[in-house]
């Protein structure tokens, strides 16, 4: 009789907040896992609509599932942030599953195989299906073991971006336990920077394979925020000051600086409208400031005239309407 084979403990946590529209379904896709050695912590953080009820129908069926209900609402990284507290010091790997996503059956399976390959290894990602794309493209097959260092490289250079969504992860949960908080700042890519600080020391395993749905909204309050704000260039540039001189040379670092910026302006000069009222502007400066930066009309300028080259009629559509 062939001897069963050992599965280390995954906890798998969902923070949510009004995911009823969803959470049945990323649930099921937890409880339709071929691993078999998981638990699965629910956190409700004073959700107004049924996200509490149908997380509790199914705790009633499956003992491996609990839910924990949040004392008073919070923000959405304080949320994920006390969905890790429940780790528990027998966790071995820790699955985060956001509320509208899914994983495919073998998802686990695969990911904790790739981890269990060596201790090196701090966390784990796949390709994933985001709405009809293939997202965290990039790595070269058949290699499932990347450096720290290299992956993190790779990434800061914008050439992968295998952290494309925290629900691709599989991460060591001693990781997580022996940072406090995980995720440091309340930020659009606070996920991002944490994954940055455990590359210091340890290694990243990738699965070629599609394990993971996630869905995009382009409607949601992440996106839309991070539109009106330019969040996502903005976050771009601060994780590279944060993180580009640890993993990159000074020549490296300046022209990937050089390329963010530009980018960074070409996208202002695409939201100038004044319909974004001073408050746009007002962050603009402010969070260039906290970097050591100062926002540059002329280069803003160039841009304006960039973008007039190219398509005048447009242009002068968006200055009127400013």
């Amino acid at each position: 009789m062939t001897e069963p084979t050992f599965q280390p403990l995954v906890t798998v946590l969902t923070p949510v907040y009004n995911g009823e529209a969803f959470l049945a379904e990323c649930i099921e896709s937890v409880v339709g896992q071929t691993y078999q050695n998981w638990e699965y912590v629910i956190v409700n953080n004073q959700s107004t609509d049924r996200t509490r009820e149908i997380a509790a129908e199914f705790a009633m069926r499956d003992t491996r599932i609990r839910v924990v209900d949040n004392v008073e609402f919070v923000d959405v990284i304080t949320n994920h942030n006390l969905a890790f507290s429940e780790l528990g010091s027998d966790s071995v790997y820790c699955k985060l599953i956001q509320a509208d996503d899914w994983m495919f059956p073998e998802c686990i399976e695969r990911l904790v195989s790739v981890a269990e390959s060596s201790s090196k290894i701090g966390a784990v990602g796949s390709y994933c299906l985001a709405n009809r794309e293939v997202e965290c493209v990039g790595l070269e097959y058949p290699s499932t073991h990347v450096s720290g260092h290299e992956i993190a490289r790779l990434t800061l250079l914008g050439k992968v971006y295998p952290f494309w969504s925290p629900s691709v992860l599989l991460i060591r949960s001693s990781v997580i336990r022996n940072a406090d908080p995980f995720y440091k700042e309340a930020g659009l890519h606070s996920d991002v920077d944490a994954m940055y600080t455990m590359l210091r020391d340890l290694d990243f395993g990738f699965v070629h394979q599609v394990l993971t749905y996630v869905r995009h909204h382009a409607g949601s309050m992440t996106a839309m925020d991070a539109r009106r704000a330019n969040t996502q260039k903005l976050s771009r540039i601060k994780l590279l000051v944060a993180h580009g001189h640890e993993f990159l040379d000074k020549e490296a670092f300046s022209k990937r600086m050089e390329t963010l910026l530009r980018e960074y302006y070409k996208s202002v000069a695409r939201l100038h409208s004044g319909s974004y009222g001073g408050e746009f502007w007002g962050y603009q400066r402010a969070e260039l400031n906290k970097l050591g930066m100062r926002f540059s009309y002329r280069r803003f300028l160039m841009s304006i005239y960039g973008q007039f080259t190219a398509n005048p009629r447009r242009t002068l559509r968006r200055l009127v309407r400013g």
